[in-house]
Formats: structure tokens, sequence, C-alpha cells
């Protein structure tokens, strides 16, 4: 796979496909990581003299313009961190982008509008999403690929444009490799997973591949109540996938068998109804032992007994990945047990992955500095498919 060491930038126009999907509040920008992780690659092809056209998708249009999801708030943000003005084109391919990209200079950069707003980016037609990619590939010289939180996805700006054009993988793109190599090939040990969030059915997948790699895996958030139920305990009104029993239950087996442990929580922090996540209304939390959840009473939190004993596991361990929330950390009186893990993280003496998506944001909105963890990741999903061997579409596209 090339970088972007391997092309000749000057005078020339650079299509880069990166990752803005942020969140937004309005036209308010509530988490900018993912912009901050672009803003390397774009500089040093600035540097180099560069026309940069810098592309992306926000949120999930529906294939039309939609002002919810306009990406003009983000290329404020852009130009803000660059130091320079960011052309913004009000469309995707058309007259806008068009005239943006003809009147940009050397060492100058414009935003194209979200490329979800075309219906052929995520097209699950060939032809369309390759006529799709054709209008993109007019518009550059040469192809980027630095948005590695969509590179499991075979969309036309991710999939198909960089095979018209002369391509390259971006700076964020390498270092996201470089690090998920060291999760999967010549792991340092003991080398413990933390798994969270809300449904065990979204990490299926990873945890049958991590039974091959791992020495311990941690269970915590909404996907936690599956495998307490696993075990035989009641739930209460906790999150239950009840179709997934079964399947967990042979994974605890192969855990087993295999000499993976397997670390459930043993208290939790409850109450009587979800909490309400605008107004932060006290909840009136309760902790409860893990096995005795009563019907009334709904899990939120891992409770401060299973913190004390994940930040146990966590103390020895040579790599740590941890991708999902231990609860509704947004909520103050359940972000206690998503504190505890980005915390022990940071105690440990490992190298500490924070596999993106909510992970990410959590420890930005609990105030941790980032730079203290390993690495975080701007890719959940991608992280995750990474970690069960899938073939990622946009990382084969980048390949010679």
């Amino acid at each position: 796979m090339k970088t972007i060491d391997d092309l000749q930038v000057a005078g020339q126009r650079v299509f880069v496909r990166v990752d803005l999907n942020v969140p937004l509040d309005g036209e308010t920008i509530t988490d900018d990581g993912r912009i901050r992780a672009a803003v390397p690659t774009i500089n040093k092809l600035l540097d180099r003299g560069a026309k940069v056209i810098v592309a992306s998708h926000l949120g999930r249009p529906k294939g039309a313009p939609d002002p919810q999801y306009s990406l003009a708030p983000v290329a404020r943000r852009l130009g803000e961190l660059l130091g320079k003005q960011v052309a913004f084109a009000t469309d995707t391919v058309d007259e806008s982008a068009q005239a943006t990209v003809a009147a940009l200079g050397d060492g100058e950069v414009a935003l194209l509008e979200n490329l979800r707003f075309n219906a052929g980016e995520t097209s699950k037609d060939d032809a369309e999403r390759g006529a799709f990619a054709d209008r993109l590939a007019a518009l550059a010289d040469l192809y980027v690929g630095d948005g590695f939180g969509a590179v499991h996805r075979k969309h036309a700006s991710v999939y198909d444009l960089p095979a018209r054009l002369p391509h390259a993988a971006g700076e964020l793109i390498a270092a996201e490799l470089s690090v998920l190599k060291k999760l999967t090939e010549d792991v340092k040990r003991p080398y413990a997973v933390v798994l969270g969030g809300a449904k065990v059915s979204d990490k299926l997948g990873v945890i049958d591949h991590l039974l091959e790699k791992a020495d311990r895996i941690l269970i915590g958030g909404g996907m936690a109540y599956t495998f307490l139920k696993a075990q035989g305990h009641e739930v209460g009104g906790s999150l239950l996938q009840e179709d997934q029993v079964p399947a967990v239950q042979d994974y605890l087996r192969r855990a087993k068998e295999r000499g993976v442990e397997f670390v459930l929580p043993v208290d939790v922090t409850a109450a009587s109804e979800f909490p309400d996540l605008k107004t932060k209304a006290p909840a009136n939390p309760q902790v409860i032992a893990a096995d005795a959840i009563p019907a009334d009473l709904q899990g939120l939190d891992i409770g401060p007994e299973t913190r004390k004993l994940y930040a146990s596991k966590l103390a020895d361990a040579a790599t740590v990945f941890w991708n999902g929330p231990m609860g509704v950390f947004e909520h103050p009186d359940f972000a206690e047990g998503t504190r505890a893990v980005a915390q022990a993280l940071l105690d440990s003496p490992a190298f500490t992955v924070v596999g993106g998506g909510d992970s990410a944001a959590a420890v930005r909105i609990l105030g941790f500095d980032e730079n203290a963890f390993g690495h975080i990741s701007t890719g959940g999903g991608a992280s995750l498919e990474y970690l069960e061997g899938k073939t990622l579409p946009g990382l084969a596209a980048l390949e010679d």
C-alpha cells in the first residue's frame, strides 16, 4: 500500500476521502475529534503544494440534500484547525463543486458537500456507484484514502474511486493499520479486551475472533445482561437479546475450553427507568448484585465492585483493546463505570487502544487527555471488522 510520500502532489488536484462524520447539535459540533484527526494529512498535502479536495459523509441522509446533514459547519471548523480558508462547495459533483475545484490554487483547500446527498455514494448497484465515482474522478488527478471510519463500507468514494485514480493511503489510515497490527500480529501478553455497548449481536464476530487471540475478555454495557442471562441469572428490565443467549453460552463454553478468562459484572448500578439524557435529571440509582436484578429495575452501568475488579484485571495487562462504554455514560449517574475503565487504561503500563465510536466519544466527554492513551481509533465499526479478520473494502481498494 502506497503512502502520500509516494505521490508527486505539487500542482495536482488531490481528492482526500476523510471521515468528518461528527455529532452535531443544530450547527454546533459537539465533538470535533474526527476533524482534528484529518488535519495532518491535509496539512502535509497543502505544504507540498497540492490543490486539496476534501470529501466526507455526515449522518445518514437518504441520497438527497438534507440541510440537517450539511457539512457547512464542518467546513468552518476545519478552516479554524488548518488556519486557512476552506472553500465550500454546496454540492458534490455539479456546478458548485466544479467551480470551487477549478478556482483552487496550489496549497489551497476545498470541502465538497456531504457525499451521501448523492444516491450513488451508498448504492448497492455497482453501475450507479461507478457512475458517481466517475464524476468524482473528473474533479481530481490523485486520490488519498484517509477516512478510516468508513473503510468498512463499499461506497463510491471509498471503494470505487481509488480504482479510477492513482492512489495512496493517508497518514491516519497508516497510523490506524500500524496499531491494529499490534492487536492481531505479535501481540504482547497478557492481552485484555474490554467490550461494552448496547447489543451483543454487534460484537459476535469480534468475540468469536478474540477467543483465538485474547487472554481475558471483560464485558460491560447493555450487552452484559445477555451474558448474565446466559449464566442463568435474572436481569430484570435490563437490555436483553434473548435470541443471542445460545450463542453467548457457546462462547462462554469455548472460552473455558481455551483458557480465555471471561469477566462479567458482579454488581450493577440500576434504576427503575431509563434516564433523561437531555435534562440529566437525577435517576435515583441503586447498586445491586448482578445476579439478583429485580423485575422492576434495569442495569444501566457496572457497579463499584465491578469497577474495582475490572481495574485489577487490566493492571497487569501488556496490551488492552477497549470498545464500547460500560453504561449510559451520557448521564452522570451512570458514567462511573466507563470513567473507571478509562482510568484503568491510563493507570496500566499496557499498550492501550480505544476502539473508536462511543468509547472515543466517552473519553473526550468525560474529560480525559486523549494523548495519554496509546491510541484512540477514529473507526469503531472499522476497528471491529478488522479485528474479526474481515476484508475491508476501503483498504482493499488502496492496495497496489
